[in-house]
């Protein structure tokens, strides 16, 4: 997966149409909010994560500069982070469902605006979709890969409903069908009205469970250094060999900066039909964090037809692992 973040947040590769690099997105802001479970609903869903993971004390680590991010990698681009501005290039994204109410269906709205106000209605597509939609809670228990669909007009539309009340952060990942034109991730905040407690960021742990499903994280996510993360996929024990494709690969990562939800969508190394590439158990992606501090990982894989979502936490410029969340869950019955 490629990876890019907003600006100021984590650097996993931009998301240059989603390739085997980085990109980040992100917006600063410091909201803590509470989710115990979350779930998914509606078409065009896909995997939801939400726990009661063990606790973890974050040391929130502030932006980093663009040079600073865009050094040491080896063969990968490592932009500046991306999904901290709600504009960027000439392009904004119009959040037209800027709140909700925590626990009952909603339909989110936005639009894509150039720089002249008018709705963009043409995009490329990558990696199966012009536009990947990810809503996160800010304190990164809650998770979600929404698949929207776009009216003629340019408005996107996607039905959530979000299991407890508190802030959240909306990221858009798309390119425009523009000559030249570059992946953007743009980030707006969203807000799940009603009584909240804030969570604190589970603790690292390299082994997720998920569905019946056991992840393993292996690897360092290094501070401006291209590094290579490995995730293996087991089930009773047993590795999973026939893992199927999902957008276009066999695996599909986001992270996303603990303190500004700085936003990476990476994507692996390699593609289903190139040859090299293996179903499983092992899901390999290259990375590179903007700053040391701690990042949220979220991967969606896919088995026996259903999606599902194995989440860690991260601590870049420290020791290897991840966190596993003690139970995600994919959305049963939903498109994706």
């Amino acid at each position: 997966m490629d990876a890019r973040m907003g600006a100021g947040g984590p650097v996993l590769k931009e998301m240059p149409a989603m390739n085997t690099g980085l990109k980040i997105t992100s917006f600063a802001a410091a909201l803590a909010a509470t989710f115990g479970m979350a779930y998914g609903v509606g078409q065009g869903i896909a995997p939801v994560v939400a726990d009661n993971p063990p606790k973890h004390k974050d040391e929130h680590t502030p932006p980093t500069s663009r040079s600073e991010e865009a050094g040491g990698h080896t063969g990968h681009d490592t932009p500046p982070a991306g999904g901290l501005q709600i504009s960027e290039d000439g392009y904004t994204l119009d959040l037209e469902t800027p709140s909700v109410t925590a626990g009952q269906r909603a339909d989110l709205r936005f639009t894509v605006r150039d720089g002249s106000g008018r709705a963009v209605t043409a995009y490329q597509r990558e990696h199966e979709m012009e536009l990947h939609l990810i809503v996160a809670s800010r304190d990164l228990v809650t998770y979600r890969h929404l698949h929207p669909t776009r009216a003629a007009d340019g408005t996107w539309s996607t039905p959530v409903d979000l299991p407890r009340a508190g802030g959240y952060r909306v990221f858009a990942d798309f390119t425009p069908a523009k000559k030249d034109a570059r992946n953007l991730t743009l980030g707006a905040d969203l807000a799940a009205s009603g009584p909240y407690q804030p969570k604190e960021l589970p603790a690292p742990s390299p082994t997720a469970t998920t569905n019946g499903y056991e992840v393993k994280l292996s690897g360092a996510l290094r501070p401006g250094k291209a590094s290579e993360l490995k995730l293996k996929v087991s089930r009773d024990g047993e590795p999973v060999t026939n893992l199927q494709p999902y957008l276009g690969a066999y695996g599909h990562l986001v992270a996303l900066r603990s303190g500004d939800l700085a936003y990476l969508h990476v994507h692996p190394n390699g593609e289903p039909g190139d040859g090299k590439t293996r179903p499983g158990p092992d899901i390999s992606f290259t990375a590179t964090a903007p700053s040391a501090g701690s990042y949220r990982l979220f991967l969606d894989f896919k088995h026996d037809g259903k999606v599902h979502t194995a989440a860690f936490t991260v601590r870049a410029g420290g020791a290897a692992a991840g966190s596993g969340t003690p139970e995600g869950h994919a959305d049963d019955g939903h498109g994706h």
